[in-house]
């Protein structure tokens, strides 16, 4: 953690009270040789309150928890990288945001196992959706 005095112009000095360097070790597999090369990697958090290195810890592992339950799933499960829609895109990102938080509501653990579901049998989506 240092302080951001030096880093900041006066009016964002206000918002942030400190900024959080964390270091990661990530480990790059080489597909030729089957090695694996390691990397040093850096990572800037700012931060609007003060607080010690477990804390920020936990509220940074925090932040990538929601990277892995939500982002994943829409990228993966849902296809959202591989959608080919260009025009108005965060329409589509909603429904599926909304469809994720419909099935999550209802306590669904994997997603993958209820869009198929859902898919086969219509009258199984509609008594979820009026739980």
């Amino acid at each position: 953690m240092f302080d951001t005095a030096d880093l900041l112009d006066a009016p964002r000095q206000a918002l942030v009270s400190c900024v959080a360097r964390v270091s990661r070790l990530t480990y790059i597999k080489n597909t030729r040789t089957g090695l694996w090369a390691t990397r040093e990697e850096v990572g800037y958090y700012p931060c609007q309150a003060r607080h010690g290195a477990k804390v920020l810890g936990c509220a940074i592992r925090a932040h990538w928890g929601i990277e892995n339950r939500a982002h994943y799933v829409q990228d993966v499960t849902l296809g959202e990288d591989a959608s080919r829609i260009r025009t108005r895109p965060g329409i589509m990102a909603r429904t599926r945001s909304a469809a994720l938080n419909v099935l999550r509501a209802n306590g669904v653990q994997n997603i993958s196992l209820a869009l198929h579901a859902n898919a086969v049998s219509f009258d199984w989506l509609l008594a979820l959706s009026s739980v």
